[in-house]
């Protein structure tokens, strides 16, 4: 059920995703309110379940990881949810599962070293529990909408 949020809130959710680190008194300059109005406001969001927590986000290529797919799933007709998740869960690579309607089943998203190792991923993959079918999509670059490149 979707809750009530006015455009100051969408405000301060926009700044907070575009860093979960800044501070009220920033967020305040921004949006006109004092700090103590940021703070409550941000506060009920988080109680309301809007915020449902703040991240940090990674450099993969920087740590080795620099290789990222998409891999449809296909499974037999009766395969439920829960199996498409312990199908990922096995193979740490996974960082996602998208369960979505049509054909495939699932999406899942894969980091891996480099093309050896998305093989190998893959491999995997099609040998856990009811796989019938994948196709591997292989991220060429990627853009998120608050980004200025993306505008």
């Amino acid at each position: 059920m979707p809750v009530d949020v006015d455009e100051t809130d969408r405000k301060l959710l926009a700044l907070l995703k575009a860093d979960g680190r800044r501070t009220y008194s920033d967020m305040a300059d921004e949006v006109g309110l004092s700090v103590a109005a940021v703070k409550r406001r941000v506060d009920r969001l988080r109680e309301i379940g809007v915020i449902t927590g703040f991240t940090v986000q990674v450099d993969h290529t920087k740590l080795g990881w620099g290789v990222q797919a998409f891999t449809e799933l296909r499974y037999m007709g009766t395969t439920r949810v829960n199996e498409i998740l312990q199908t990922a869960a096995t193979v740490p690579e996974v960082q996602a599962v998208y369960t979505i309607a049509g054909d495939p089943d699932a999406l899942i998203q894969v980091r891996a070293r480099d093309m050896s190792h998305l093989q190998q991923v893959i491999d995997t993959l099609r040998h856990v529990g009811n796989v019938t079918g994948t196709k591997t999509l292989i991220v060429l670059g990627a853009w998120t909408t608050d980004e200025p490149q993306f505008r």
